[in-house]
């Protein structure tokens, strides 16, 4: 049997959010059309008071206001020990930096596997939260994410503080 997830939806200036979580931590952010890209392991109820899903609405609405620039909720990620990794050197990425696949591969003690790298970011379950935004090209170009290159250009000018547009989409 699967354990129990919950989600609910939050606005934001990068569009409709859906996070899902298990008793545990935070599951997932998912863009609209997401469902197929992060495998959830169950069917989530919707349940927006669940203590993970209000902390992380109310974290998602600082970053997007510009008073927060970590998030602090309890992660209940699901992938092989090289993703998880990989997601969790995401985190040592400042606020307002931004880090390429190469660098990120030898963060992790796998210089070799840059392309490996790219994959496992390509299936983060929390952008934002673990932000595979600051992650671009080496030529410093944006490369995919989930949300779209203009959520991403949209995420990098908010942290940048130069976001004028309340709305990439």
């Amino acid at each position: 049997m699967n354990e129990p997830l919950y989600c609910c939806t939050t606005a934001s200036p990068v569009g409709e959010l859906t996070l899902v979580a298990s008793d545990a931590g935070l599951r997932a952010v998912l863009w609209p059309g997401d469902a197929d890209r992060v495998p959830l392991g169950g069917e989530p109820a919707p349940a927006p008071g669940h203590p993970v899903l209000v902390a992380a609405t109310e974290q998602l609405a600082a970053y997007f206001d510009g008073r927060r620039q970590h998030f602090d909720l309890p992660l209940d990620l699901d992938g092989t020990e090289f993703q998880l990794s990989v997601w969790h050197a995401l985190a040592d990425i400042p606020f307002g930096d931004t880090s390429t696949y190469g660098e990120q591969a030898t963060a992790i003690g796998r210089p070799t596997a840059v392309r490996a790298v790219g994959a496992a970011n390509g299936r983060n379950p929390v952008s934002i939260v673990l932000p595979c935004h600051r992650i671009i090209g080496k030529d410093g170009s944006l490369t995919g994410f989930a949300g779209g290159l203009d959520a991403k250009r949209f995420l990098l000018e908010l942290e940048a503080g130069r976001s004028s547009s309340p709305s990439p989409r």
